[in-house]
């Protein structure tokens, strides 16, 4: 009697075991599908700059964008009354923020100068000297060019 007792401790024990270890991955693969979904909604969201004269659009999806005269800018603008270096577009805490870099002939945000940094949503107009740019925010495929 108690060699089957010992036996079917043995055996609840061994199920135990397996059931704390399929409850543990469980766990570990929801808390690693979680962690993926966070990443996944990270991501920085395509921004199109579409010059108001007619020029092409200009497609910006990293972090961190700069707009001047300079052809190693991410959106470059061939205008005299643009600064070499002449704003900064960056994507943090879910939004994109404009900021001016100390330009000659100022950023202008629908209008209003840009002292410091604003946030821009889809539909604004912005300027830098005399170039005006509409501003497009999403996902790639919702946006059009």
């Amino acid at each position: 009697m108690t060699a089957t007792l010992l036996l079917i401790l043995r055996l609840l024990l061994v199920v135990a075991v397996y059931a704390f270890l399929t409850w543990a991955l469980l766990l570990l693969w929801r808390d690693l599908q979680r962690q993926a979904e966070l990443v996944v909604a990270r991501q920085t969201p395509q921004m199109i700059l579409q010059p108001l004269d007619g020029g092409p659009p200009r497609h910006l999806a990293t972090p961190v964008a700069l707009i001047g005269r300079d052809p190693i800018c991410d959106c470059p603008l061939d205008d005299p009354t643009v600064s070499t270096r002449h704003a900064r577009l960056s994507y943090h805490h879910g939004q994109w923020w404009l900021e001016d870099l100390n330009s000659t002939n100022g950023t202008f945000l629908n209008g209003e100068a840009v002292s410091e940094p604003v946030v821009v949503t889809s539909g604004d107009e912005l300027r830098c000297g005399q170039v005006r740019l509409r501003v497009e925010i999403g996902p790639a495929s919702q946006l059009h060019d």
